[in-house]
């Protein structure tokens, strides 16, 4: 089955969180594994949240968007255009992509490059972006996450770009970690049975008399 890619609204609206509800995403997965495919100490309350939104159809943090979020949006949008420049190509924007018809997971990319490749943008603080520059490597605390796009969009090449006004961007390319991706499939299994099994045993306690 391939992967289903939804690009009939946009992402942070309600509608998107509306379709991420009761459902694994990007920066989920963390909650999930770590990055050594150990399971994550925030996994049951992951578990627990996603029942929720799984039995009420609805997301826990609403379609609120903060101030912090929409200055986001903006520099992602700018972030975006450089890349584009750079590269001398089209990103294309979509709303959601779920793995497949189950939608056990989704990833949200920050665009489509080309039918191969994904694009993860990072406007941090400018300090954290010296940083990523002086490394010149993945940062860590996205590896799950950048995995993950791949695995579920089933392509082989993820750019991440890091961005700060002012400072040259920093944008790297990587490939699929086969192992890793194995570990993640295996992993969101796995707490799929679990989501299903604590969502119905929720549903059953529907049974207070009045």
């Amino acid at each position: 089955m391939a992967p289903i890619i939804i690009d009939s609204f946009g992402q942070r609206g309600t509608e998107w969180m509306i379709a991420r509800a009761g459902s694994v995403g990007g920066s989920g997965i963390s909650k999930i594994i770590t990055t050594k495919g150990e399971i994550s100490k925030q996994r049951e309350e992951y578990l627990q949240q996603l029942a929720a939104e799984r039995v009420t159809g609805r997301p826990e943090d609403g379609g609120y968007l903060s101030k912090h979020m929409v200055n986001g949006q903006e520099r992602e949008d700018a972030s975006r255009a450089l890349f584009e420049m750079i590269y001398d190509v089209e990103v294309r924007q979509v709303g959601i992509i779920y793995k497949d018809e189950f939608k056990m997971c989704h990833f949200s990319p920050d665009g489509l490059v080309g039918d191969d490749a994904i694009l993860e943008m990072k406007n941090p603080m400018m300090k954290t972006h010296v940083k990523y520059l002086q490394d010149g490597k993945l940062p860590t605390e996205y590896l799950l996450q950048v995995q993950m796009g791949l695995y579920v969009t089933e392509r082989p090449l993820c750019y991440f770009m890091s961005n700060s006004e002012g400072l040259p961007p920093f944008i790297l390319e990587v490939r699929r970690d086969e192992i890793l991706i194995a570990k993640i499939e295996k992993a969101i299994a796995d707490f799929y049975v679990d989501l299903c099994k604590l969502a119905e045993k929720i549903k059953a306690m529907d049974n207070i008399p009045f």
